[in-house]
């Protein structure tokens, strides 16, 4: 980390006490770190976009926070079911649009489940994933101010 407590928003609002922060700091050129609790993550833009390619860009973050979270979710049902998760995998892919505002267009996921899962449990699995928290803020997007400190 940064060795300095990183500055907070002066409101909350979403009037939730559970606010959860982060903060992006630049490196150089087009790199970031992003501060997130103990942990610090680098993102970056290819070469052909002006940056150094030293890391993932924010949007492959995104797919990935995505995957991830369906991984998790998927994780978490054939853990509380006592069933294998040797070999669960996520494998994802997602388009940009071609038109205005830049943004993606679209994110295909495919759970691959261990190999030993029974097929009555499939069905229940991909319904599990599919309801994970990135997945649904994403059907039922937040608020999202963007300000510029004074």
């Amino acid at each position: 980390m940064s060795g300095s407590a990183p500055q907070t928003l002066d409101t909350d609002r979403t009037g939730s006490m559970d606010v959860h922060r982060l903060e992006v700091v630049h490196v150089e050129g087009d790199a970031y770190t992003v501060d997130v609790r103990e942990h610090r993550l680098r993102v970056d833009q290819p070469l052909e976009a002006g940056g150094t390619d030293t890391a993932p860009t924010p949007t492959e973050l995104f797919a990935a926070s995505l995957a991830t979270c369906v991984a998790y979710y998927a994780g978490r049902y054939l853990h509380r079911h006592g069933l294998p998760q040797t070999g669960l995998r996520v494998r994802t892919e997602f388009t940009m649009a071609s038109d205005r505002p830049p943004r993606v267009a679209s994110v295909r996921l495919v759970v691959v489940p261990p190999p030993e899962l029974p097929e009555r449990r499939r069905a229940a699995l991909l319904a599990v994933a599919s309801r994970c928290t990135v997945h649904n803020t994403l059907h039922q997007p937040p608020e999202v101010d963007v300000e510029l400190e004074p």
